[in-house]
């Protein structure tokens, strides 16, 4: 018998070793932000595919984890106190593996909170949507003969690209000069944009030139380069 026993979530999933990190997660902009920080930070852990093609997320061992049916999520076998900590919410996920390893994350409380207010700008605004203009662009246009909504969306994708291209002038990362969660929270959306939305002409993204600089120099990272594709197709 081992701690993570008592979360349903591994009767689906179960964990090979019980002493590291368990990932459930699928390789979207949102799974693949803890992902990519685990790599970061060389934290041993088990990625677990809850597939969203196969509605994995809508299962009841899953949703013991997190009731909003949303990845990532995952257990922490050594959280705070030495006790098995279970955590959804990506933002969540990223904040506690920067404080558990004391990186990723400045140590002086005003630079701490710089980084942490544009982690909560992507949560916020980012995600959101840039994930509803991808929807209405690339899934929804054909069936909508009127085009207000993908309008809208695209033009507020715009907005909040051109507020990074604002923040990156004279600064190599979102926060300054050091790599940190919320450069790992922000990239994976402007490449979604790019590579899976295929939206480079209609959102102008060459225009971003700051923005499209900064998210190869992140994308380039080894990290990011193993983490963008975890979990792996079974």
């Amino acid at each position: 018998m081992s701690a993570l026993d008592a979360f349903p979530i591994t009767r689906r999933w179960p964990a090979a070793d019980p002493t590291v990190i368990q990932l459930y997660s699928f390789p979207t902009p949102n799974g693949v932000k803890v992902s990519i920080a685990l790599e970061e930070l060389g934290l041993p852990y088990e990625a677990h595919r809850v597939s969203i093609l196969d509605n994995d997320q809508m299962t009841p061992e899953f949703l013991s984890l997190n009731p909003n049916n949303k990845i990532p999520a995952i257990i922490d076998p050594n959280g705070p106190d030495g006790k098995p900590l279970a955590l959804f919410e990506s933002g969540a996920i990223l904040l506690w593996l920067a404080e558990k390893t004391g990186k990723l994350l400045p140590a002086d409380p005003s630079a701490r909170l710089e980084t942490l207010q544009w982690l909560f700008f992507q949560i916020g605004g980012v995600g959101p949507m840039f994930g509803q203009f991808g929807y209405f662009y690339k899934f929804a246009g054909s069936r909508m003969e009127d085009p207000h909504a993908r309008d809208r969306y695209r033009d507020e994708t715009r907005r909040l690209l051109g507020v990074l291209e604002k923040r990156l002038e004279g600064r190599d990362f979102i926060a300054g000069s050091d790599y940190t969660i919320a450069d790992i929270a922000l990239f994976p959306w402007v490449r979604t944009l790019r590579d899976f939305y295929a939206a480079s002409d209609v959102l102008a993204l060459p225009e971003y030139a700051r923005v499209m600089s900064w998210m190869e120099t992140c994308l380039a990272r080894p990290a990011s380069q193993r983490g963008m594709t975890i979990p792996a197709a079974n």
